[in-house]
């Protein structure tokens, strides 16, 4: 088997391997790890090469904590992560910029991964942390971030406390592929 296929196996077989992970174990990540993730998102694909995202590494336990009241439901572990990355982006800078900081998001995500790391993405755009107030503004005010940069999401990350079983390949859903035209099999 040459390196081009063992390499298309070995990522295929990560990516089965990656599950969203809610618990973690209490222990730190190492910087050169957080680093790694980091850079990784730095190099994400984006409009143009517009690069609209940016990044907050929240690792204070008191903010994290407060993160976990960033959505009315569904955010309420990310006290008892080692790491959120908030994951955000300039408008002004593209038009785009929800596919491209969403697509830096999964970048984390997949660095995270193959480091032996566990994550989950939090959804904040176009959710509330409570009746008065939206997950973004609740995310801004609490973080400082200006008014200009749209907050997409919190990535949660650490050492994986839960296992979970990989992605069976008989569930995929291989029936939303078509080939040339839609409805047609791929």
């Amino acid at each position: 088997m040459d390196e081009i296929t063992k390499g298309e196996i070995n990522m295929l077989e990560k990516l089965k391997s990656r599950r969203s992970i809610r618990k973690y174990e209490e222990k730190p990540i190492e910087k050169e790890k957080i680093d790694s993730i980091i850079e990784a998102a730095l190099l994400s694909p984006s409009s143009k090469k517009n690069q609209p995202w940016e990044f907050l590494v929240v690792t204070d336990q008191e903010l994290l904590t407060k993160l976990s009241l960033s959505k009315e439901a569904g955010s309420a572990f990310v006290k008892d992560a080692p790491v959120a990355v908030v994951v955000m982006a300039d408008p002004e800078k593209s038009d785009v910029w929800i596919e491209d900081a969403s697509i830096a998001a999964t970048i984390i995500h997949l660095q995270a991964h193959w480091m032996g790391l566990g994550s989950c993405w939090i959804q904040l755009r176009n959710r509330q942390s409570d009746k008065m107030k939206t997950s973004e503004e609740y995310v801004r005010d609490l973080l400082e971030i200006p008014a200009g940069i749209r907050v997409e999401a919190l990535v949660t990350m650490g050492y994986p406390a839960e296992s979970k079983p990989h992605h069976k390949e008989e569930n995929l859903l291989w029936e939303k592929v078509f080939l040339n035209q839609y409805g047609k099999k791929y």
